[in-house]
């Protein structure tokens, strides 16, 4: 449990966390320059060819969902160093044959997920498929002895979540979800400036994102050959209820709370894992209260398109907005005694405060005249020659390359498959992401503040 009140690594002093400290980026960014209070962090590492790796050291994945996510997550691993996709699955046709465009005219497809995890050319599996869908491949993957990676958010449910975790507990396998955000240098940068407490005492977190546009409200063309002949209809439903043939809701399926879990699960997720790694704070918020609603989106979506949380981790308030009718660019705002931390994709800016009175309390401006200026005279008397030392403290900007790069993400998932160690995002960091996501939404439904009861492992 995080103890209160929230210094992030204690108070900072002079020696301590110096400006070279703040602006030296360490061997993940070697060979950046540094020149007065601007750095550029290094870019991502290029992908080398598959054929420079001996066929008995190569990792042969096969992939669940070649959708548009899906699609990039192919393209982006089949060209790391070492990597092979062996086999593809897609309950739409056409994607059988994009897989086949990306990766090679012979590759293996079916629409049948069960034949990767019989095969045993498959070390591992790479799973992008709407939510409703997630845990039951992530059990049956781990449970037939593949590694898996699953798109965020891990869960549809947090019942859902807390079932996967035991099952890649029970297999031993490796679970790696994919929230990029975890990999990046912007994240690991700003948990080391925190870690080592730039914020003195940590007092308030935001964070939002915004988008504004169709595409960014989910409102996908479907396919033109869309069709029950092309598409196994009845098992992309699973789970959920049984509807006749939808090309809008295959397309658009986050929009559906039966299918997706809404901006939540799309963008809030992308929030919440950042904010838990760069806090290092595994663990689920104690209380949700959300509020939102459908204010643009009105096309019969049932889950909200702007949609407002504050969580309680333990004291410590934290915020999060999202809106999918006004563009905002993805930020997190870090509040505290010492000053404020901002990141976005591409950069961190840290703004100073000295936290101390620079002149007389202006309360004393309600004081007699004889009383104030005595006051004042002995306010400066006691205070000027501090103020005259006070160093001032100096604004730091790092930029770095794009957070939302999958390449580290998957190479570092790739890399675990084959050492057997631990990745950055297994099943119980992307659990407790997800279920500040969950919690959120079950705030907006009921209309109501949330919690998580740990020990029965359910929202009350």
């Amino acid at each position: 449990m995080m103890q209160k009140p929230y210094p992030i690594g204690g108070a900072v002093d002079k020696t301590s966390f110096t400006r070279r400290e703040f602006i030296e980026i360490g061997a993940v960014a070697a060979g950046a320059s540094i020149a007065g209070e601007h750095v550029a962090l290094g870019q991502a590492l290029a992908s080398r060819p598959l054929q420079s790796v001996q066929p008995s050291d190569r990792v042969r994945f096969g992939i669940i969902g070649v959708g548009m996510q899906g699609s990039g997550l192919l393209g982006d691993s089949i060209q790391l160093e070492g990597v092979e996709c062996v086999a593809a699955c897609d309950l739409y046709d056409g994607r059988h044959t994009l897989a086949r465009e990306i990766v090679r005219a012979d590759l293996p497809v079916t629409r049948r997920y069960q034949a990767l995890l019989d095969n045993k050319d498959v070390d591992c599996i790479i799973a992008a498929v709407p939510d409703h869908w997630h845990k039951q491949i992530v059990v049956d993957a781990v449970s037939a002895g593949k590694d898996v990676y699953c798109e965020k958010p891990m869960s549809h449910t947090a019942a859902d979540g807390v079932a996967m975790i035991d099952a890649a507990k029970k297999s031993g396998r490796i679970v790696q979800v994919g929230s990029q955000r975890v990999s990046s240098q912007i994240c690991a940068k700003a948990k080391e400036m925190l870690s080592q407490g730039i914020l003195g005492e940590l007092t308030l977190v935001e964070g939002w994102l915004g988008r504004n546009d169709p595409n960014g409200a989910w409102q996908y063309p479907p396919p033109p050959d869309l069709s029950p002949q092309t598409l196994d209809w009845n098992t992309w439903l699973g789970s959920a209820p049984k509807i006749p043939f939808n090309p809008r809701i295959f397309a658009g399926w986050r929009a559906w709370k039966e299918y997706g879990t809404g901006v939540a699960g799309d963008l809030l997720v992308h929030l919440m894992s950042g904010f838990i790694a760069m806090m290092d704070m595994n663990r689920p918020p104690t209380r949700a209260m959300s509020v939102g609603g459908i204010r643009r989106w009105k096309d019969g979506r049932n889950t909200p398109d702007v949609h407002a949380v504050l969580y309680d981790y333990d004291g410590l308030p934290v915020s999060m907005r999202l809106n999918l009718g006004t563009s905002t660019p993805e930020m997190y705002r870090f509040q505290g005694s010492k000053g404020i931390l901002e990141v976005t994709s591409t950069s961190i800016t840290f703004a100073p405060q000295l936290g101390k009175d620079t002149s007389p309390s202006y309360y004393a401006n309600s004081f007699p005249r004889a009383l104030r200026e005595a006051y004042a005279k002995k306010w400066h008397e006691e205070n000027d020659a501090r103020l005259a030392r006070e160093l001032m403290s100096e604004g730091i900007l790092i930029r770095g390359p794009h957070w939302d790069d999958t390449t580290p993400h998957l190479m570092g998932f790739f890399e675990a498959v084959k050492s057997r160690k631990p990745v950055v995002e297994d099943a119980v960091f992307g659990h407790h992401a997800a279920l500040a996501c969950h919690m959120a939404n079950e705030s907006y439904y009921r209309k109501a503040p949330v919690t998580w009861d740990e020990s029965a492992k359910v929202m009350r």
